[in-house]
């Protein structure tokens, strides 16, 4: 029975570093991935463009060459994938993690493929496998779609955009410059602050002319066939014709993973416990890294600051293994 040094669960930019950081210090590790490499940004819509510059997306002092200012989704995907080539990373796609247990001192991953034995685990799943579901009625039409990709489908039809978040505005930025009648239903006052700087004031002005159609402090209700009813401001019921609803409204970690591994999740925001100086969690021996060490809150953290997350664990399993 083979026991790896390291088992990393999810093969993002971050849990690439981590298996960077393993390899360096000579431990033994894999990782599994339930898609492809850096599945989450392979989803991403296929304009997307970063609000980090390229430098602050690397990762393990690899240089990460941009044309533009704000690197695309393209770009980031032959980066990522180009390194998991090259330094030639021990990697197990389309494998889905099904469970994780520790008996005694080792962990026992069962997968959809296979099972593993492991000293220690790194949780690095990311946030963008769960949307944040509106539990309303019709929300399981085969019209309403959590992610969004492109906006040729959306040609000539009647658009409903829910959210005021990057990704709402640049669904409705680009299904309507392709020849949809676009509506924004917004739950809060204002457009988002944490919207990128250089696109809003293009969603602002297109709204301002007429051009896009916006609810704010609006509440969706109920998902027709061919319509949708909700709340206005005034606390009206309106309805209004519609062909398609994209639901922009967030993704969260799988915190049921989480809570059947026996980590500990705090307060409203599902805070998981994990110790800030070496990232391990209530669990001797699981670690958390990236966006999945912020529960509900997957603003606080992202590429460019969690990639410290990896020189820390494997420092502290070394550390340890002395």
């Amino acid at each position: 029975m083979e026991i790896l040094d390291i088992l990393i669960i999810g093969a993002g930019p971050i849990g690439l570093n981590c298996a960077l950081e393993a390899k360096k210090n000579d431990l033994n590790y894999l990782i599994i991935e339930k898609g492809t490499i850096v599945n989450s940004l392979y989803n991403y819509p296929l304009y997307m463009r970063f609000f980090s510059t390229a430098e602050k997306l690397e990762i393990a002092e690899i240089p990460f060459i941009s044309a533009a200012p704000k690197p695309g989704r393209q770009e980031a995907l032959e980066y990522y994938q180009g390194i998991a080539r090259q330094k030639n990373l021990n990697i197990n796609l389309y494998e889905k993690v099904l469970q994780l247990a520790k008996k005694e001192d080792i962990f026992e991953i069962e997968t959809s493929k296979s099972k593993y034995f492991a000293k220690n685990v790194i949780i690095s799943t990311g946030f963008y496998d769960v949307p944040n579901m509106m539990n309303i009625p019709g929300e399981n039409l085969e019209k309403v779609k959590h992610y969004y990709t492109e906006p040729y489908p959306y040609a000539k039809q009647k658009i409903v955009v829910v959210g005021s978040s990057n990704s709402s505005v640049d669904a409705a930025l680009e299904t309507y410059r392709k020849g949809a009648e676009v509506t924004m239903i917004i739950r809060n006052s204002e457009i988002s602050e944490n919207v990128k700087y250089w696109v809003k004031p293009d969603i602002e002005n297109r709204i301002a002319e007429g051009n896009i159609k916006v609810h704010f402090n609006s509440e969706l209700l109920e998902i027709k066939e061919n319509s949708v009813i909700f709340r206005n401001k005034n606390g009206e019921i309106q309805e209004i014709d519609n062909d398609f609803v994209l639901a922009m409204t967030g993704y969260l970690p799988d915190f049921n993973f989480l809570k059947n591994s026996g980590i500990d999740l705090q307060d409203e925001c599902l805070n998981p416990v994990y110790n800030p100086e070496t990232m391990e969690s209530n669990i001797p021996n699981l670690y958390l890294a990236g966006v999945v060490c912020g529960g509900k809150d997957t603003h606080l953290w992202f590429i460019e600051n969690s990639r410290i997350h990896a020189e820390m664990i494997v420092q502290h399993i070394v550390t340890k293994q002395k």
